[in-house]
């Protein structure tokens, strides 16, 4: 025998043209989150903000009273010119949307 006489033929796929069908997401029925809907780029505080956030996370740190002393070792202050504190972060993450 030279070939598999059992063997289906192949189908080349074609797109399904069902409106929303085959997505991870039903339009419109999707909550977007503020970073992803935001209307500008990050100001100048939130960058510096973010990075400092990455500097934090890249040694490690994910409890939030380390968070907040990487901060300020870092010297990234709020927004208002202040030292954080905790409740301070979590008030400026509920602003921001995270």
């Amino acid at each position: 025998m030279t070939h598999n006489v059992h063997l289906k033929p192949w189908n080349k796929p074609k797109p399904n043209e069902v409106a929303g069908k085959g997505n991870i997401e039903v339009p419109g029925q999707v909550e977007n989150i503020v970073w992803q809907t935001r209307a500008a780029p990050p100001t100048e505080y939130e960058t510096r903000l973010g990075d400092a956030l990455e500097v934090a996370f890249d040694e490690g740190i994910e409890d939030l009273d380390g968070l907040v002393a990487k901060l300020n070792e870092i010297g990234v202050q709020t927004q208002d010119g202040q030292a954080w504190t905790v409740d301070a972060f979590t008030a400026e993450m509920a602003r921001l949307g995270y």
